[in-house]
């Protein structure tokens, strides 16, 4: 059985950093396209963050040059570096993952196993 879980939200002061981890089991993470999302209060969710099964990432403009999305296929960990927090990048943060060869995509609907989200709290 495929699974996701995330762990790792926090409250944090602005400029503050963060590590998301993604705990992955029932699958291997190596041959999947993996993604992170945040759903911000009263907001959709968006894509911000994704990695290909060949390591190559992609940023929303939001987070791009202060997250870093990173995996360890060793232990099936799926990470996301957050450094230089704003208040804006509250919400919930989800990992997620498609079986995919191609380019990561930031389009949530392509993506077919989620984690239930941990909350970031980021304070003024």
């Amino acid at each position: 059985q495929l699974r996701l879980v995330e762990s790792g939200g926090d409250l944090v002061q602005t400029g503050g950093s963060l590590r998301l981890s993604c705990a992955t089991s029932g699958f291997t993470l190596a041959y999947y396209a993996v993604g992170w999302f945040r759903q911000a209060p009263g907001k959709n969710r968006e894509g911000i963050a994704c990695l290909s099964n060949t390591n190559i990432s992609a940023y929303s403009d939001s987070v791009k040059n202060r997250f870093t999305i990173h995996r360890d296929n060793g232990s099936n960990t799926l990470y996301l570096q957050m450094d230089n927090l704003e208040p804006q990048d509250t919400g919930i943060y989800y990992c997620a993952t498609r079986y995919s060869n191609n380019p990561c995509q930031l389009r949530q609907n392509v993506y077919q196993f989620w984690g239930p989200g941990t909350q970031v709290t980021v304070s003024s």
